[in-house]
């Protein structure tokens, strides 16, 4: 079974295909904004993501979510709640971590199926 690599660089692929699988790298989104505007920045590239890997958000199977802050969890979902199609909610885990950098408020990863 072939693997393929998408946006490969020197530390990490933004995204990999093994069989019907997709699996995307942490996607974060421009620093400085607020929580709200980085969820949406992150589920954009999601979407863009799994497009190229010939998915899309109603095939994830399952989403991990990094926050700077669970203080800031309703309004990421606020953001979220409109994103995720009713019907094909993925499983989804959130947690609070120390993100890469102090400027980035929201993590999110993805499996999908292709």
């Amino acid at each position: 079974m072939t693997i393929r690599r998408l946006e490969t660089g020197p530390r990490m692929s933004q995204a990999v295909i093994h069989g019907n699988t997709v699996y995307l790298a942490g996607q974060v989104g421009k620093p400085g904004g607020s929580v709200a505007q980085q969820t949406a920045d992150v589920l954009a590239e999601i979407d863009r993501l799994l497009a190229a890997a010939g998915s899309d958000k109603t095939k994830i199977l399952q989403a991990i979510v990094w926050m700077a802050d669970m203080k800031d969890f309703a309004e990421m979902n606020s953001v979220w709640d409109k994103w995720a199609p009713q019907g094909h909610t993925p499983a989804r885990a959130t947690g609070e971590a120390k993100l890469a950098t102090p400027e980035y408020l929201v993590e999110i990863i993805v499996t999908a199926a292709v």
